[in-house]
């Protein structure tokens, strides 16, 4: 049995490996126009093909099993992932993958637990753990996005919030339109994708659909389902990274931190 998926997959394979030749006709380009991202993208295109069949074993191994204690699993590991790397990208934000992580968490497992509780998607891990990946990753990028930029708006105008805790404003009063910036620059582009969606490209899911053999009104349906979501978990993500940001940036005294906005 073992030996047949094996060939099965080693079979499918061959389209994925021929479609390399599209990543060698960028690494001549980048040769030849002197970029110096040669091995960058070498080493980029063989990461994603070894993740990605690492990953497509592990799923078939997941979908398998009747435990919803492994879907938890592999959100929680997903989860994980995505909150050390939006940490990264906000580095200067103490705890940063810490507080990305949970803001992550409780964005996603909203939404998710809604979708479900509507019965939108049935809790199996066919259908969970790919809308949890989508989730994740959206939910990634705009958490990083918004930690980053509100720790850089604080810090580029520290003399307003710091005269306007002076006069009595709390962290929250004080950082207000920091905050609102931060939180639009970061969701900005998920909503300018909602809304040329379908008009410039087709989305993931849509085309995953289509290419399945499903019918373009089926495809339609469900990516509707997806805008949906992935709005709903990036906005519950990124406010939720705001509040847990607050107390490293502020002193329990209500004073800015200063070792937060020195570093560079």
């Amino acid at each position: 049995m073992e030996g047949m998926v094996w060939m099965d997959f080693l079979k499918g394979m061959l389209k994925p490996v021929a479609a390399t030749a599209v990543v060698v006709m960028a690494v001549v380009l980048s040769f030849y126009m002197k970029l110096g991202l040669e091995g960058e993208m070498v080493y980029s295109i063989a990461r994603a093909f070894l993740q990605l069949s690492i990953i497509g074993f592990v799923l078939e191994f997941i979908f398998t099993q009747k435990n919803a204690g492994w879907i938890v699993l592999a959100y929680l590991f997903m989860v994980s992932v995505a909150g050390y790397t939006a940490g990264k990208r906000a580095k200067h934000v103490p705890r940063g993958k810490y507080v990305a992580g949970a803001s992550i968490l409780a964005g996603t497992a909203v939404t998710m637990l809604l979708l479900v509780l509507l019965n939108v998607f049935p809790f199996t891990p066919r259908y969970i753990i790919p809308v949890a990946g989508m989730m994740v990753g959206n939910a990634m990028t705009v958490t990083g996005v918004t930690m980053k930029k509100l720790r850089d708006d604080i810090k580029i105008q520290k003399n307003l919030v710091e005269t306007a805790l002076a006069l009595g404003a709390t962290p929250r009063q004080a950082t207000l339109q920091q905050v609102k910036r931060a939180l639009i620059i970061a969701l900005s582009p998920v909503l300018d994708n909602a809304k040329t969606v379908g008009l410039i490209s087709l989305p993931g899911a849509m085309t995953g659909l289509i290419m399945g053999g499903a019918s373009p009104l089926e495809a339609i349906q469900l990516q509707i389902v997806v805008m949906n979501m992935l709005i709903g978990a990036s906005t519950v993500s990124s406010i939720m990274s705001t509040y847990f940001c607050w107390p490293s940036f502020f002193t329990k005294a209500y004073q800015l931190e200063d070792k937060v906005f020195t570093a560079e």
